[in-house]
């Protein structure tokens, strides 16, 4: 069955730019993401399916926002592998729970944060260890903040800038 983005029905009727914030927060630690009538907010079962989709949605916003073809392909790498933690790690087997992201384009920047509501960041038990992940999304971030909720999920916020990696020269 084809999974398909989460539509607030009633954000749909209202005016472009008149935004609902009372429904702008993270579940991870109860701490609202700020959103801004700029930020695109996607709401997603986390399956492997829906991180193409994301992918597609914030390389575009990185390629509105100014960025040249190499910071765009950084930016969908490590929004892939931030899903893909989601989709992997964050809900037990068999039970698929939300993947939020949340798109916030600036001038010359770009943040995303990928959201969860699962057990948080933690070594799988199937793995044979840390993965590349993290370190990757590390790599080419300018900046990187990660939030766990105990038990309630975990926040990753990854900045971007467009002249490439400033905060890891």
């Amino acid at each position: 069955m084809e999974q398909r983005p989460v539509v607030d029905r009633e954000a749909s009727s209202r005016p472009i730019g008149d935004v609902d914030r009372s429904s702008c927060r993270s579940q991870a630690g109860d701490v609202p993401v700020p959103v801004t009538d700029g930020d695109i907010r996607l709401t997603l079962t986390a399956h492997a399916a829906n991180v193409a989709l994301v992918r597609h949605v914030i390389g575009a916003v990185a390629e509105a926002t100014g960025f040249g073809r190499r910071a765009v392909e950084d930016v969908r790498l490590a929004v892939t592998e931030a899903c893909t933690n989601v989709v992997r790690h964050a809900y037990p087997e068999r039970e698929a729970g939300p993947l939020e992201v949340v798109a916030q384009p600036g001038r010359e920047r770009l943040t995303v944060t990928v959201t969860d509501r699962g057990g948080g960041i933690r070594p799988s038990p199937s793995s044979d260890g840390a993965g590349l992940g993290l370190p990757l999304i590390a790599a080419l971030a300018a900046e990187v903040e990660i939030e766990e909720g105990l038990g309630r999920g975990s926040r990753l916020r990854m900045e971007f800038r467009s002249a490439g990696r400033v905060g890891n020269a």
